[in-house]
């Protein structure tokens, strides 16, 4: 599967994009809002890409890649989709700094949600960002996502520091 816009594709992410992947795994501005795993060495990305099972209604996992140079730049995913209630929640990064900033991030977000809202037939899509990210704040609400509500103190960053989450939502017909 692919889905295309001027800027980005999204695809299906393929074993070899693991060396593309790992480098992210130790960047700072990558993972300063994300919660991170241990350290992963690359042979144990690389098995969980070759593992990676198959992308479901539950969850759609897929690469960003940048249409000009076809290089994988981030990763965009819809997740605990449940068709009974038509919601799931999405997560999306941009792993290579040279891509961030220029529009990559929010066409992937435009694209993944208007994939959600057409072949999910999904009624609710969400998100949590970290309060501080208001870079990412002001790219979910230029696209139609709103605040709906904050978990105080939730997310520990490296340096141990507790910060509030904000919980958004975009409903079908609201994407811009």
């Amino acid at each position: 599967m692919m889905i295309e816009g001027e800027l980005v594709r999204l695809r299906a992410l393929e074993p070899q994009d693991a060396e593309r992947l790992h480098p992210w795994t130790y960047d700072p501005e990558v993972g300063r809002w994300m919660v991170n795993e241990h350290p992963l060495s690359l042979a144990q990305v690389r098995k969980r890409c070759e593992e990676r099972p198959l992308n479901t209604y539950g969850k759609v996992v897929l690469g960003i890649e940048a249409k000009a140079d076809r290089k994988l730049i981030g990763v965009i995913d819809l997740r605990d989709a449940e068709p009974e209630l038509g919601e799931a929640t999405l997560d999306v990064y941009i792993g290579d700094a040279e891509y961030r900033g220029g529009g990559y991030g929010t066409e992937a977000l435009r694209l993944m949600c208007r994939y959600g809202f057409t072949a999910m037939r999904l009624h609710q899509i969400t998100l949590w960002v970290v309060a501080e990210n208001e870079a990412a704040r002001h790219v979910y609400r230029k696209i139609g996502f709103v605040e709906e509500g904050r978990h105080r103190e939730s997310f520990i960053d490296a340096d141990g520091e507790r910060h509030d989450m904000i919980l958004m939502s975009m409903l079908k017909g609201e994407l811009k």
